[in-house]
């Protein structure tokens, strides 16, 4: 649309309902002002540069005043009409200089797990010279065809949550108008696992983890016994710990969802802690340097794996099997719900808010009844090799 702007109309302009319009200014031939849908008005001079048509960006509103505008636009003409005009060249912000932007400014200060985010944005690569305005809807759809069809739905569910947010956080900067994977649908149906490691493959981990020695055999008996994440146990920190009142206090940083969770420990728990050696100055227990906590989790699962006669398994699902045996022995959900820190539902709403109840006794009761219930299963297994107890309600 073409209309004589004033300041009074150049204010009024509302964002974008779904596609970026212009308004054409009828004082000065070319000039107009872009609206995108976040609200961001551009003004950009359309004319004919050595025979071909442009587009140039003359800056933002209200930064750029409408006189100025004017001005800027007039001096430009003036310069194409005199032959002196020089454009700069346009710098192009590409998908692979803006991730670390995101990264830094978007994901590391809201989420602990932004190094699994940068990992997934990898999955990129191909577009990662690609102008970030320039990038289609097709051209992320390639990528996700290409992860989907080589057996990896899941990863390509991931990669797509994590391009959406970066694209959601581009437009809301102002980066692009347009976002190109809004509303596009996970390219994958997730099936929820359901895998639970038998008291056989309990007993199996538990006896491999006996020839790992220190700090992988203390490391996977305390999964095993805590039901806490792998990442979680891996970072434990001797400062977390009260070995006389036999707690482990996780703080709210190093939890999936930011939350202080007290795990409290099992005897058996605290006679393994109680017998780990300390590195000089080093706060971790788990470590083999002092100075970070333990990895290798691949080479340590393949390990178990082997012992256990099964690779259909994750580290995660023995958090699955410790909720699933707590289960059967009676132990209530929301305790389980208390006892693996999750936040998924049977307390929710008002009950979420006011309840701040930290059921740590009954969590001690039920982590307690599950460490006994493994140590009668490595105990039977040792008596009896092959003939394991059922679990006892």
């Amino acid at each position: 649309m073409r209309k004589k702007l004033t300041p009074k109309l150049l204010d009024s302009l509302q964002a974008a309902t779904t596609k970026r319009y212009e308004v054409r200014d009828d004082v000065v031939v070319g000039l107009m002002i872009r609206v995108s849908v976040t609200g961001a008005r551009v003004w950009y001079l359309a004319t004919t540069v050595k025979d071909r048509a442009r587009r140039i960006k003359l800056g933002t509103y209200p930064i750029l005043s409408l006189a100025d505008a004017r001005d800027k636009a007039r001096e430009v003409l003036r310069q194409i009409q005199l032959g002196t005009f020089d454009e700069e060249p346009e710098i192009r912000l590409t998908l692979g200089k803006v991730i670390p932007q995101f990264i830094e400014l978007y994901a590391k200060p809201r989420n602990r797990s932004w190094k699994s985010t940068q990992r997934v944005l990898d999955k990129f690569a191909a577009l990662h010279n690609a102008p970030i305005d320039e990038i289609k809807r097709a051209d992320v759809v390639s990528v996700l065809d290409g992860l989907t069809t080589s057996g990896l739905g899941t990863g390509a569910n991931r990669a797509l949550a994590a391009i959406k947010k970066l694209f959601a956080w581009c437009l809301d900067r102002g980066t692009i108008e347009v976002n190109p994977v809004a509303a596009l649908k996970a390219p994958a149906k997730e099936v929820a696992r359901d895998r639970v490691l038998t008291d056989d493959e309990i007993v199996a981990c538990w006896r491999a983890a006996e020839g790992e020695g220190f700090p992988f055999e203390p490391f996977a008996k305390m999964v095993i016994l805590t039901g806490q994440r792998r990442g979680e146990v891996a970072g434990m920190r001797w400062s977390e710990l009260d070995l006389d009142k036999g707690t482990w206090t996780l703080p709210a940083m190093r939890t999936k969802n930011a939350t202080q969770h007290v795990v409290p420990l099992a005897p058996l728990a605290l006679s393994i802690l109680s017998a780990l050696p300390h590195f000089a100055g080093s706060d971790f227990v788990f470590t083999t340097t002092g100075r970070t906590a333990i990895s290798g989790f691949g080479r340590l699962k393949a390990r178990l794996e082997k012992a256990a006669g099964a690779d259909d398994w994750r580290m995660h699902d023995i958090r699955r099997t410790v909720a699933t045996n707590m289960a059967m022995m009676g132990v209530q959900p929301h305790v389980i719900e208390a006892v693996l820190n999750h936040k998924s539902g049977i307390v929710s709403g008002v009950a979420a808010v006011y309840n701040r109840h930290a059921y740590t006794q009954e969590k001690r009761g039920a982590l307690m009844g599950w460490a006994e219930h493994v140590q009668e299963l490595v105990d039977s297994d040792r008596r009896n090799p092959g003939k394991i107890l059922p679990v006892a309600a």
